[in-house]
């Protein structure tokens, strides 16, 4: 089932028979060189399990992020209760295969989960959390609006740091960010007509060296 789409995604409900795509990017160690364990077929097949638990239980989950040209899994996106600092909070996670990373993607896909997020539960605030040395994790967490909250020491982690955005801080940045798309499309729009008056030959009031033309008299009965 398809849960989200994106201007290049659509992000789904995960099944079994992505356990080849999903094993692609939770075993290499490159990309789960963070994490305090390595993947083996039995923690991708129960990774997948879990998720499908919770599509049911919390009604979201870690889902499937695919291109939307192809079809293809590249990684998974979505929202989960983690255990964070000793609270059970409202998690945006991603992992993206290590060929489609650099595009964006992970960007794309947190994005529209964050969107979905508020939109469909009540929480306060949803975080992302990682380890202190995972740089591009929480500088993804950035780029979608969040800031950081604070580090914490943990067992698997060493330190963990934590990011978050409160229901009132992503109303502000949708509307600014609405702001934004209306004075680009504002601009588009003037660009356009403009491009187009000139393309029609709307410029027959412009004397032969560009500049305005006389104004043509016009005759007055009455």
């Amino acid at each position: 089932m398809i849960i989200l789409e994106t201007e290049r995604l659509y992000i789904r409900e995960m099944t079994d028979s992505d356990f080849d795509a999903l094993y692609a990017v939770l075993a290499d160690s490159d990309i789960m060189q963070h994490y305090p364990y390595t993947f083996d077929v039995n923690r991708v097949k129960n990774w997948i399990t879990r998720n499908q638990e919770r599509y049911t239980r919390d009604g979201f989950g870690l889902w499937a992020v695919c291109l939307k040209d192809s079809g293809e899994m590249i990684g998974d996106c979505g929202l989960t209760l983690q255990l964070i600092d000793g609270q059970q909070l409202p998690e945006i996670g991603y992992h993206i295969r290590k060929d489609q990373q650099h595009r964006g993607y992970a960007r794309e896909a947190a994005t529209a989960v964050l969107d979905w997020a508020f939109a469909h539960t009540s929480y306060p605030a949803i975080y992302s959390y990682c380890k202190y040395t995972n740089v591009p994790s929480y500088r993804t967490a950035e780029a979608i609006g969040m800031r950081f909250l604070k580090t914490y020491p943990d067992d698997a982690n060493e330190i963990t740091h934590v990011s978050a955005i409160t229901r009132k801080e992503y109303l502000l940045m949708s509307a600014e960010r609405k702001s934004s798309q209306m004075v680009m499309i504002q601009k588009a729009d003037h660009t356009n007509f403009h491009t187009d008056s000139f393309s029609r030959g709307d410029n027959q009031f412009l004397s032969g060296d560009g500049l305005p033309a006389e104004p043509i008299p016009h005759s007055c009965h009455g």
